[in-house]
């Protein structure tokens, strides 16, 4: 499988799909290559054929993937995404994820943060990018408040967590306040 890009940060090669490729990629690829190219276990196997055949896109928006494989072990350890991308717009929400507690609290987040953020601004001619966060969630809020996003307000009730709903903080980054 060839993907799109490769950004390179000192301990991470982030790799970015679009959603064209992950949807070819589902379709065309057996479980076991799926697997070990988006280091999937069965669940998140089960769970992307899922979205393929239920559609990525929605009215409007794309996807952008990034996966971030650390150079040492050539493991996948994150995920970001560029979703409910709105190119008419020049809008995207990011979501971001490190796929294991043992890859936590040790920097890859914020090295992978801004190459991403440029990516966005440069190559998808984003000019807003927004973050939901948990209230609860003070690391996510750092690491999006490190590379110039600012709070904005608070969704009420805005995502069901385990059967209970909760709020979201809102940031937002724009394209001429942020300096790569």
């Amino acid at each position: 499988m060839a993907s799109s890009n490769i950004i390179e940060t000192p301990r991470l090669l982030i790799r970015m799909d679009t959603a064209a490729d992950y949807i070819r990629f589902v379709k065309e690829y057996d479980d076991a290559t799926l697997k070990q190219y988006f280091g999937w276990d069965d669940a998140l196997l089960a769970a992307a054929k899922e979205k393929v055949s239920g559609g990525l896109h929605t009215y409007r928006t794309s996807v952008m993937f990034a996966h971030f494989i650390e150079k040492a072990s050539g493991t996948i350890i994150g995920d970001f995404a560029f979703h409910n991308w709105f190119p008419m717009h020049n809008r995207s929400e990011i979501g971001y994820a490190m796929r294991n507690d043992v890859f936590k609290n040790k920097g890859f987040m914020k090295e992978a943060i801004r190459p991403l953020i440029d990516y966005g601004f440069e190559q998808l001619n984003l000019n807003r990018m927004e973050a939901f966060i948990g209230p609860n969630n003070i690391a996510s809020q750092k690491t999006v408040q490190s590379v110039g996003f600012k709070q904005e307000g608070v969704l009420k009730e805005h995502f069901n967590v385990n059967g209970k709903l909760q709020d979201s903080l809102v940031f937002a980054l724009l394209k001429s306040e942020y300096k790569s």
